[in-house]
């Protein structure tokens, strides 16, 4: 049964202190949802309650915090416990905590490998294993699974990012066959480039791409997130770019070519790059 109304709805957001997960939040809550947040930090996630309570103070649902690291099976279960204890339901679990490094694959380390596939496949795969009894007692619910156009596409010096996402994309797939006619649903969300923190952080942290060019904010991928579970959409796809549109365009139809017009759009750029003062 589709989600179609917001309002008295009790919605889990985890990476919810900061970006799409926050926007999420504050479009809920402004549509009468109880929202319960959860963020590995535990200072941003405070910060973010109170932003969400003064940016809507007349709103009827309730705010609350939950610190928690969605690589912790542990952890998600208390999450979701937490909001059942707290609420009475699970009626939507929106899985925004991502993690991104790129760069060439010569460079590329295990360890930040292991770390996009622990926080963005197993946070996706551990909250719908926590959230799952709830929904099925209550024979509804919905789940938004935060992939990328990357899920879609092989944008080089991505591969390890894209691996992690595909993983969600592939997941989220099954999960839909193998909830068929239990009232769940699943909608997964392929985002170009959006203008978060993820793609401003420092060496260390960052997507380290030439020509980043955010044309989504937070706030818009929210409003379309909201729209998509109230129609019951499986696949929400969000692409302004028209480079990334038309490489998305060339990969649904010839997957080779699409492989190697990106590639060659790399090599010219780093060409370019290598070539200036």
């Amino acid at each position: 049964m589709a989600l179609t109304n917001f309002a008295g709805s009790v919605a889990v957001i985890t990476g919810g202190a900061s970006g799409i997960g926050l926007a999420t939040g504050s479009a809920l809550r402004a549509r009468g949802a109880h929202i319960v947040l959860a963020d590995i930090n535990e200072a941003a996630l405070l910060k973010a309650q109170e932003q969400l309570n003064q940016g809507n103070p007349g709103a009827q649902g309730q705010v609350l915090t939950v610190p928690g690291n969605v690589t912790s099976e542990t952890q998600m279960k208390e999450l979701m416990q937490q909001a059942l204890d707290a609420c009475g339901s699970i009626d939507l679990v929106v899985t925004c905590a991502g993690v991104g490094f790129g760069g060439p694959i010569d460079t590329f380390s295990a360890d930040e490998m292991q770390s996009m596939m622990n926080i963005n496949f197993m946070g996706t795969f551990l909250c719908v294993q926590a959230a799952l009894p709830a929904m099925r007692r209550q024979a509804s619910g919905h789940f938004v699974f935060l992939s990328s156009i990357a899920g879609k596409l092989g944008p080089p010096l991505l591969s390890g990012y894209c691996a992690s996402k595909w993983a969600v994309r592939g997941f989220s797939a099954a999960l839909r066959a193998e909830l068929y006619g239990s009232g769940i649903g699943i909608t997964t969300v392929y985002p170009a480039w959006v203008d978060t923190p993820m793609i401003h952080q420092e060496a260390g942290g960052a997507l380290r791409l030439p020509n980043v060019q955010a044309l989504l904010t937070p706030e818009q991928v929210a409003s379309e997130i909201l729209q998509a579970v109230i129609e019951g959409r499986r696949d929400l796809t969000l692409v302004p770019n028209p480079d990334i549109a038309l490489a998305l365009q060339i990969f649904n139809t010839d997957q080779d070519k699409a492989e190697d017009v990106m590639g060659k759009s790399l090599q010219r750029q780093l060409a370019k790059m290598s070539n200036q003062p």
